[in-house]
């Protein structure tokens, strides 16, 4: 199953990004404080689903 993500940085502060992740069409919000904790929403979120990450190559 492919996810869509997407994300709105907010901010910038600290060298890296505030905001918030949407998904699952738009259902689902997240805000996130550090890029890190927005890849580990990702992360988690493609985990939760059973597969890995196959990025979709143009």
């Amino acid at each position: 199953m492919h996810e869509t993500f997407v994300i709105q940085v907010i901010s910038a502060q600290n060298s890296t990004w505030q905001g918030t992740v949407s998904w699952s069409g738009g259902k689902k919000q997240a805000p996130f404080r550090s890029a890190l904790e927005l890849l580990k929403l990702i992360d988690s979120t493609l985990s939760e689903e059973g597969g890995e990450f196959q990025p979709e190559l143009a």
